[in-house]
């Protein structure tokens, strides 16, 4: 966090993290700022609080540069985009070939990462929790329950990943005093039902004015936000639909329907105004996010070259193309390890109506001009994207913009170096719309759905369209790239059915197991004192 992340934090970090069990959740501390002589003031909290805020960041972590955690690996975040619906591979870098040809076994290292990511952040919110039941000397009467509501979000937040991604796991919410190799793994829907909980308790404990905390900090919409997700998850649609309109009514956010911030009077639209560097924050005068994760660049606890290379994922190599040169308006150094697919991004319009702003050209690049000033005959002429710019040399394809970022003092950045909007309004419509297609009331869906629709100039549609495949395209065209896109292919049971439609990389070798990652090998191989078995197909 910007505004109150040291590397003091970052030390105690690694203290609260190396605590679990066997290799994940046992009591390791590393450091002088061990909870004891930490958690004994509502200030020793607040540094405790600031760890796991930088912990939950550190989930986009590849190589470390003092990040959180470290996944050791380049795609991390791709790994939860590829073989769905959105995109084929494009380079092939050694980390992401596993997600994309489906090859992923129990010793795959993201697969290994992101279990430990997320144990690493619920063990430093138990030690919170466990601490704050201890001390006594708190500067405010509601500090305690605050901090306990920030740990709570964070321990839903991870189980949220977990339950995604493998299914059923083991949970805990203690901190293991004793070394144990006897964990079993806790049905999903127990584990979601505790997830519950410990949202309703960040709803009625975190602070509810967005603009009376610090930037980046959590508020009670943000936990609603998520409870609305989660509800979903649980089948419970018109609880999730009570979360999703509680957020909504608020009277704290509303969608952007007005150019803002850094660049107002610059060519562009709302759409992309959501995008540009510095506008993600509600000091901006953006009103449409709930929560912001901190990432600025340059600044001490902003981001680092290691952090969220989302940007590097979706953006072609145009600098490989004789006249083109590196540049902050193409976005930077990009990659192409994410490669969109035609389908829905299209050499026009693709599936976007053609009045929709989400499809300008501020927001997806379909026009490339060369700009090597040092060739003039080729200089400002278009350059033309073909099947092979596309999906055989990577170079030239339609870009998603919200995801340029470059700086013209060192244009090979990987990071993104940009805070990123985690949720915001327009995805709490989106939930409120599936939680009514559940309860079957597709005019109510449709209404939600048209919301979003309306902000993005687009036509509104009739409850004749309105089905779950339109929700997903819906969800495309406005989040492409922020979502894990996985998880909500998961959740609604689309997966499959989508990514054999429309995935020609990874559609024909997808097999119905594949709706979860194995178990770590590690994990399965440590807990030795109990069954773990391991998941079906691996």
């Amino acid at each position: 966090m910007k505004n109150y992340i040291s590397k003091a934090t970052l030390a105690l970090l690694v203290a609260l993290s190396a605590t679990g069990c066997s290799d994940f959740l046992d009591e390791k501390l590393k450091s002088e700022l061990a909870p004891d002589n930490t958690y004994t003031s509502s200030y020793g909290f607040e540094v405790g609080s600031t760890g796991l805020y930088a912990e939950a960041r550190s989930e986009y972590n590849t190589w470390g540069e003092n990040g959180a955690f470290m996944h050791n690996a380049a795609c991390p975040y791709e790994a939860l985009q590829i073989a769905t619906d959105l995109a084929t591979m494009g380079t092939k870098d050694g980390s992401i070939q596993p997600f994309g040809f489906l090859t992923l076994t129990p010793n795959t290292g993201i697969v290994g990462s992101y279990w430990n990511w997320a144990y690493s952040l619920i063990a430093g919110a138990n030690e919170m929790l466990k601490y704050s039941e201890i001390n006594t000397n708190w500067d405010n009467s509601t500090d305690k329950a605050l901090y306990q509501a920030e740990s709570r979000f964070f321990r839903a937040y991870a189980y949220r990943t977990l339950v995604y991604l493998y299914g059923d796991v083991p949970y805990v919410d203690k901190i293991q005093d004793q070394f144990r190799i006897d964990f079993t793994r806790t049905p999903k829907e127990e584990v979601i039902a505790h997830m519950v909980e410990d949202l309703q308790f960040a709803v009625e404990n975190l602070p509810t004015d967005p603009d009376a905390v610090k930037v980046g900090k959590l508020t009670k919409w943000a936990a609603e936000h998520l409870l609305s997700e989660v509800y979903l998850m649980q089948g419970d649609y018109a609880k999730a639909e009570t979360a999703a309109e509680n957020v909504i009514n608020s009277g704290y956010f509303h969608l952007m329907e007005d150019r803002f911030g850094e660049k107002v009077k610059a060519n562009g639209d709302v759409f992309s105004d959501l995008f540009v560097e510095n506008n993600q924050n509600r000091t901006s005068g953006n009103m449409e996010s709930i929560w912001v994760m901190q990432f600025e660049y340059n600044t001490t606890g902003g981001g680092t070259n290691s952090d969220d290379w989302t940007r590097r994922a979706w953006e072609p190599k145009y600098f490989e193309i004789t006249g083109f040169v590196l540049a902050d308006s193409l976005g930077g150094r990009g990659l192409s390890q994410l490669v969109p697919m035609k389908w829905w991004i299209g050499e026009d319009t693709g599936f976007f109506d053609e009045e929709d702003i989400r499809n300008s050209e501020y927001n997806i690049k379909r026009n490339w001009y060369y700009n090597n000033e040092n060739m003039p005959d080729l200089y400002g002429k278009k350059a033309t994207i073909t099947d092979e710019t596309w999906f055989t040399t990577f170079r030239l394809y339609p870009a998603l913009t919200k995801f340029f970022y470059g700086r013209s003092e060192n244009l090979s950045l990987t990071g993104s170096y940009r805070d990123r909007m985690k949720f915001r309004l327009s995805e709490t419509y989106l939930l409120l719309c599936e939680a009514r297609l559940g309860l079957n009331d597709i005019s109510g869906a449709r209404e939600a759905i048209n919301v979003v629709r309306r902000r993005a100039h687009a036509p509104e549609i009739t409850d004749s369209e309105m089905t779950m495949d339109f929700l997903l395209d819906e969800r495309i065209r406005e989040l492409v790239g922020e979502e894990s896109r996985r998880f909500t292919l998961c959740r609604t049971g689309k997966l499959l059915e989508r990514t054999r439609k429309y995935n020609t990389e990874s559609g024909p070798v997808m097999r119905d197991y594949h709706t979860l990652w194995p178990i770590p090998q590690s994990i399965i191989d440590s807990n030795t004192g109990a069954e773990f078995p391991q998941n079906e197909g691996y």
